[in-house]
């Protein structure tokens, strides 16, 4: 399966050394999984996995959220990847019942799974939880203002000094996503003016760049069952 069968936007070549960079935080359990099924066929396709999600709310949701090397990602490529990962899934089927498949990009207030991640959203505010404590708290909130070879530095403002700045190991993160301020949709909004595209932000009409955009192919199977039509849903 190759980007030749399966349609999507052309953008040029692809840096094939973003494509492989390996994910600093990922999934446990069942996600695990189904991370492992799905993140070779994104490969083939040019993608790269962010992260999957398992919800049972409304049933059972598979979230697969998807992105190109340089963080974009088109609602024809979301499209594209549904086609092609519906029926690699059917056949290995990772969950014992019936499940809704969700495309979907990151969106604005995204997730950080990969050190370019961070180097790339150094000076925005970002929520970080830890698998254990860490100088007493497993939650952290604050300004990402730099990052090493094993740990983000993030400027909190909540200190009894004023701001202080902790060294969060990435080995130690479980979750890692931007915050969505103003200053975040600002900036996309300017990439987005200097790209040509119209802007849509999750769960509301404000403009979002193609960085943030973010369609929902879902399609309702049963195991060992052949996918349902897939139909877009805007959210």
């Amino acid at each position: 399966m190759t980007t030749n069968t399966i349609p999507v936007v052309n953008k040029g070549p692809i840096d094939s050394e973003a494509l492989e960079e390996p994910r600093l935080i990922a999934e446990t359990g069942v996600a695990s999984g189904i991370a492992a099924i799905a993140a070779p066929v994104l490969t083939d396709l040019g993608f790269r996995l962010v992260r999957v999600n398992v919800s049972g709310h409304d049933g059972c949701t598979v979230q697969i959220m998807v992105e190109r090397p340089d963080g974009t990602m088109a609602i024809e490529e979301c499209e594209a990847v549904s086609r092609a990962m519906s029926p690699v899934l059917d056949v290995a089927d990772p969950i014992d019942r019936t499940y809704r498949l969700e495309i979907s990009s990151p969106g604005l207030d995204r997730l950080l799974v990969r050190r370019s991640d961070f180097e790339r959203h150094i000076g925005q505010i970002v929520k970080v939880e830890l698998a254990t404590a860490f100088q007493g708290r497993r939650r952290y909130r604050g300004t990402l203002v730099g990052v090493d070879d094993s740990a983000a530095h993030i400027r909190m403002e909540d200190g009894f000094e004023g701001a202080t700045e902790v060294q969060l190991p990435f080995d130690e993160m479980i979750s890692a996503r931007l915050v969505l301020t103003d200053d975040l949709v600002a900036a996309a909004l300017r990439r987005g003016k200097s790209g040509g595209r119209s802007l849509r932000r999750r769960g509301g009409s404000a403009p979002r760049d193609d960085h943030a955009s973010h369609q929902d192919m879902k399609n309702e199977r049963a195991p060992g069952r052949p996918p349902a039509a897939s139909h877009s849903e805007g959210e």
